[in-house]
């Protein structure tokens, strides 16, 4: 019996595509920012084109996401590509500034949400507060998570969730063991 590898695929062009309309801007917009062609972009978000290192970081700086975002990572197998995202396939996102470890749970970008994976590092906490409009909603698979919302803080313990609506936030995980959340994030920030 023959066993052929698993198919997969790439989804940089989907993401990129996903990431463009979230942040508003034209393929016109995007490439003149990147000093490329509309056709070249237009391709790289097709997946007929493979953007340089050089590419990867001018994206991420236009977009404000970390380059990191934008690496190859491990693609699904086929049946599973858009469906399926394995704990040792997770993508893992934002800066890991302050403490905060993030991984992407959703299978790319492309929905009008992104559900994210924290983990809050013991005595971490973010100093200056966020406020972007999108709609989030968290909830605490483990640990004690303090989050300040338009000035009032509340200390969330596992089992616990919480909504933002464009409201300016600020968290801190003020223990000695790390806080694990899912947080969604509507419509994606990253």
């Amino acid at each position: 019996m023959r066993h052929d590898p698993p198919q997969t695929s790439h989804t940089l062009g989907v993401d990129l595509r996903a990431l463009r309309r979230a942040r508003g801007f034209t393929l016109a917009q995007t490439a003149q920012a990147l000093g490329r062609s509309v056709g070249w972009l237009s391709q790289v978000e097709r997946d007929k084109s493979e953007p340089s290192i050089t590419d990867l970081r001018l994206m991420a700086a236009h977009f404000d996401i970390p380059v990191s975002m934008l690496f190859r990572h491990d693609a699904a197998p086929a049946a599973e590509a858009g469906f399926i995202v394995r704990a040792t396939a997770r993508r893992p996102i934002g800066s890991s500034m302050e403490g905060l470890v993030e991984e992407l749970l959703s299978p790319d970008l492309s929905d009008d949400f992104e559900m994210v994976h924290s983990t809050f590092l013991p005595h971490s906490h973010i100093k200056n507060f966020v406020q972007r409009p999108t709609q989030e909603v968290g909830y605490i698979i483990s640990g004690t998570l303090e989050i300040e919302i338009d000035g009032v803080v509340h200390s969330l313990d596992a089992g616990d969730s919480f909504r933002i609506r464009g409201e300016a936030f600020r968290w801190a995980n003020r223990t000695t063991e790390p806080v694990v959340a899912i947080w969604v994030i509507a419509p994606p920030v990253y």
